[in-house]
């Protein structure tokens, strides 16, 4: 028996959020007794797989998988956690862990907890996993007493610790032909973005402060200047300033940073419910009322067009001077 985490490749590395998922599973391994297998679609380098707790590393053979349709990802799985004797799916709590990680847990009746925000506890039979709940404004905790569960991992919920460890790394061929998806897929795009506002330490956020999406730029220059990522808020998404998975917020993706700086964000709930999590958030909006500054750690009333100029200044000169 293992614990059994499925991982995923961007721009041929093992994305941070999986690496995190990785240490959750390899804990869970560790309080069982058992060890972690990871699994993967596709090449990369799985060296931090091994040091993030993995002892073997299967990677899921057959050219559907290349389609990267839910459908067939979720049927290879499924075989991979058979012939692992894998009772235990951990995934990142992401487009693509929303996706397979239900359907899976059909499939094989299991007990599921979606968003896991701390390692689980588990006491003879009792397994129990905490989650947040109202928008992160509390916590449950769930006991999951079925043979078989699935956990998704809430990306930047944990630290990633990676030792000196190593996995041993097989390929593993899937059979598909039973599977009949619906779905058609007609292209596969990679994502051109340097840095990936999941995977981020530093996030840069632009609401409806900017005025129109010819003033992005100046928000793509801080992020530049401080090797962060670019999000949203969702008005921005719905007027097409900005496309919508750097949408952040309730209806969004939820991130957790070490820095969050929102500009021209006035702060609603649903925004918050996303990027509450963030170790420090930085709100600069020219009004002063704008509910985001009672949820800030740092605030500045002003004109963010006046103060990003100088604040790409500040960080050039800074970086400069190492």
């Amino acid at each position: 028996m293992s614990v059994l985490i499925y991982t995923e490749i961007s721009k041929g590395k093992i994305k941070k959020s999986s690496l995190e998922a990785v240490n959750y599973g390899s804990k869970i391994a560790a309080q069982l007794n058992t060890t972690a297998t990871a699994i993967i679609v596709g090449d990369a380098d799985v060296t931090d797989l091994g040091k993030a707790g993995a002892k073997k590393v299967l990677k899921l053979k057959n050219d559907k998988l290349n389609s990267l349709d839910s459908l067939y990802v979720t049927a290879a799985i499924e075989q991979a956690a058979s012939a692992e004797g894998a009772t235990i799916i951990i995934f990142a709590h992401d487009f693509t862990g929303k996706a397979i990680a239900p359907r899976l847990a059909a499939r094989l009746k299991a007990g599921m907890v979606a968003g896991a925000v701390d390692n689980p506890t588990v006491a003879g039979d009792v397994f129990s996993v905490k989650r947040n709940l109202f928008s992160g404004k509390a916590t449950a905790v769930y006991n999951i007493n079925s043979a078989k569960k699935v956990i998704t991992v809430l990306p930047g919920s944990f630290p990633i610790e990676l030792t000196g460890g190593t996995a041993e790394v097989a390929d593993f061929a899937v059979n598909l032909d039973a599977v009949n998806s619906p779905i058609k897929v007609k292209e596969v795009k990679q994502d051109t973005t340097e840095l990936s506002m999941l995977d981020a330490d530093i996030v840069i956020s632009g609401g409806r402060g900017l005025k129109g999406p010819e003033n992005w730029g100046m928000v793509e220059d801080l992020a530049k200047a401080l090797g962060a990522a670019t999000a949203c808020s969702r008005p921005v998404a719905d007027m097409h300033w900005r496309p919508h998975h750097e949408h952040v917020g309730q209806t969004g993706f939820a991130i957790r940073p070490k820095l969050y700086i929102a500009i021209g964000i006035s702060g609603a709930i649903q925004h918050l419910a996303g990027v509450n999590g963030s170790k420090t958030i930085v709100v600069i909006n020219n009004d002063k009322e704008a509910p985001f500054f009672k949820s800030a750690d740092y605030g500045i009333v002003g004109d963010a067009f006046e103060i990003i100029p100088k604040l790409v200044a500040a960080a050039k000169s800074f970086k400069a001077n190492q």
